[in-house]
């Protein structure tokens, strides 16, 4: 029967119309159990939305994640809350914990800087090291200095002055060639102060002698010798040796100016790059090397650099 037939024609036949509406009640009963299957389909089928997550670096796609029990059960907000953004994707169990994967530190010449630390920040004011020594070196006139250390920068003066002392000090530094002699001292008259500061600092002092250190480099500006808290506590990853070694090449480099040398370039491939080698540009085929003279007081040199 369809809706466009008169009414006449359903009322013609009451007792069809009760024993209809009894079979669809009969066949409304047989249906009813099939309502919890499908409200469990949905169920299920809003479950299989949670294994689903929009990843970071994965050009905006959908990825499913591993239909295990441990996803299954995840809600999808789980998936779909903002975190810190890695550099890339991560894996599900560090989405899950909301970790934020650590990007490494990079060194000057852009390679991976291994576990080096960021540099405090300074104050701006230096403490001198209360340390007074000896001559070092028997021959010329005696260039008295002090060691100065900004606060701030966890170093301690005094060991710092004893590290500085000692470099000057060694066979292969400057006083092999018996016409340089030094003394560290604490206060009256000097020659030069080997101060050690923070990136910022340096940059603020080498600057006001038109030196650019870019937050990297040490510098000599006028008496004053800085040394970069960054290259003190990391080296170069140019040089290949210990850190005490690559503070000697600081203090020999920096130091060499103020005893009126300029700066020099690698001298052969596989030979001993001088002290007065800006070694931190790199070492062109030289092998690195922290100091203007050999155990055998041959100088390490090489061609000058306008």
């Amino acid at each position: 029967m369809t809706a466009t037939e008169p009414s006449t024609e359903r009322s013609a036949a009451p007792p069809a119309r009760s024993s209809h509406r009894r079979s669809s009640r009969r066949r409304r009963r047989r249906r009813s159990p099939v309502v919890p299957l499908l409200i469990g389909a949905a169920v299920t089928s809003g479950a299989a939305l949670a294994v689903y997550a929009v990843l970071p670096g994965d050009g905006g796609g959908v990825r499913s994640a591993p239909a295990d029990s441990a996803a299954a059960t995840r809600s999808p907000a789980a998936d779909y809350a903002p975190t810190a953004a890695p550099t890339a994707p991560p894996s599900r169990s560090s989405r899950d914990a909301g970790a934020a994967r650590p990007t490494a530190p990079t060194s000057p010449s852009g390679s991976a800087s291994p576990t080096a630390p960021t540099s405090p920040a300074g104050t701006g004011t230096f403490v001198t090291a209360k340390s007074s020594g000896k001559v070092i070196g028997d021959g010329g006139d005696v260039r008295r200095f002090k060691v100065q250390v900004e606060e701030g920068t966890g170093v301690d003066p005094k060991k710092a002055a004893a590290e500085i002392s000692a470099v000057l000090a060694d066979e292969r530094g400057w006083t092999r060639d018996r016409k340089h002699s030094f003394q560290l001292v604490s206060g009256g008259a000097f020659d030069f102060e080997v101060k050690i500061a923070t990136p910022d600092t340096v940059d603020d002092i080498c600057g006001q002698a038109g030196l650019k250190t870019k937050g990297e480099v040490n510098c000599a500006a006028g008496t004053q010798v800085m040394v970069n808290l960054k290259r003190w506590n990391t080296g170069s990853p140019e040089f290949d040796g210990p850190i005490r070694a690559y503070r000697a090449l600081i203090v020999n480099h920096e130091v060499g100016h103020r005893i009126g040398h300029g700066h020099e370039t690698c001298p052969g491939p596989g030979k001993p790059a001088p002290a007065m080698m800006q070694q931190i540009d790199g070492l062109k085929g030289c092998v690195a090397n922290a100091w203007p003279y050999s155990r055998a007081g041959r100088y390490l040199g090489g061609p000058s650099v306008a």
